[in-house]
């Protein structure tokens, strides 16, 4: 478990004082991918880097499982780094060095013997499905193998926490795609905590268990991934999810409405079996009312269903009313307009 207790960051800068981190409390699961995201700027890259303290705080601590590591000497610092691996956005490899050469360099630094080098080397390598690149440069290897290189890179030394700066942001949605199953595998089968930086949010959505919004040095919205996208609560938040979840009646499709009777149109959010039952069929065959489906999309977070549908309706109040109250009993959220019901 990774703890965060009143973590502020405060930089002079032209003598003035930047507050890029203020009064952080944070609790990260062990064996859980934790997701921070905010936009440039929020603090998150420098969160993450506090976790190893590649920078120090200026006030606070930072405890991973029950060791203080803003309390550690050199000496044992350098120790409890080993357990901590790092994948960075552009990869970091050694461009004169062999994908090989690249691997092994944290254990050569570290003074483990060849023999128990070039196992791990193999394990690692198969791992990566990257075999045949064994002795292949990093110029030689497409954006997708180096992220993959870095990560064998950073499990070398069997960490306890793996820590990904903005990991995928340079790969195309494929590359992305294969380097998240990859993190999830590590996950599963090594039982490793990830701590992820992104701004992406169908990186959250993809992989995480939890995820931490920032906006200006600053945890805004807490929270489990279904909690967060199923129930957020900040703008920010909610800016950040409609870039997955569209949480919003395209205009256009607004615009070429028969009866432009904006009050009419409702938003059903779904939420796990809600979202698989036919609850808006049952809803028409029961009441007597026009309901037109406007829009609809889904996504699934953890084995949950997340859905959105926008519906207008037209008919007598009453029976409108008895279709919404129909709607809540069966686990459906209903908003009008943008205001709840």
């Amino acid at each position: 478990m990774i703890e965060f207790k009143n973590i502020s960051k405060h930089y002079e800068l032209k003598g003035q004082n930047i507050r890029a981190l203020d009064e952080i409390n944070l609790t990260i699961p062990a064996g859980s991918i934790f997701g921070i995201i905010g936009y440039s700027g929020a603090g998150k890259s420098t969160l993450i880097r506090l976790i190893n303290l590649l920078e120090r705080p200026t006030h606070g601590q930072i405890i991973i499982n029950q060791t203080d590591f803003t309390a550690l000497d050199a000496n044992a610092l350098r120790h409890q780094r080993a357990n901590i691996g790092m994948i960075f956005q552009h990869f970091n490899l050694m461009q004169t060095k062999t994908v090989a050469d690249n691997i092994e360099m944290p254990l050569k630094l570290l003074g483990v013997a060849k023999a128990e080098r070039q196992k791990r080397l193999n394990e690692l390598l198969e791992f990566i499905d990257l075999k045949h690149k064994k002795d292949a440069y990093p110029d030689e290897l497409s954006g997708g193998q180096k992220q993959r290189v870095g990560i064998a890179r950073a499990l070398a030394n069997h960490p306890k926490v793996l820590l990904c700066d903005e990991a995928t942001s340079a790969l195309d949605p494929q590359t992305t795609q294969s380097v998240l199953e990859l993190l999830k595998k590590i996950n599963k089968e090594q039982g490793i905590t990830i701590v992820m930086v992104t701004h992406e949010m169908d990186v959250i959505e993809s992989v995480c268990d939890y995820v931490s919004v920032m906006e200006q040095g600053k945890v805004i919205e807490n929270g489990s991934t279904l909690e967060i996208f199923s129930q957020p609560k900040h703008p920010t938040t909610k800016t950040f999810i409609q870039t997955v979840l569209q949480q919003q009646l395209p205009v256009n499709i607004l615009n070429n409405l028969e009866n432009k009777n904006h009050n009419s149109i409702y938003n059903l959010q779904f939420l796990g079996t809600s979202a698989q039952e036919t609850v808006v069929q049952a809803a028409i065959k029961q009441f007597d009312i026009s309901l037109n489906i406007l829009f609809a999309n889904m996504t699934e977070i953890n084995g949950s269903v997340i859905g959105q549908m926008f519906i207008q309706l037209l008919g007598d109040a009453e029976i409108i009313q008895q279709t919404i109250t129909f709607f809540e009993k069966n686990g459906v959220k209903v908003e009008q307009s943008g205001v709840k019901v």
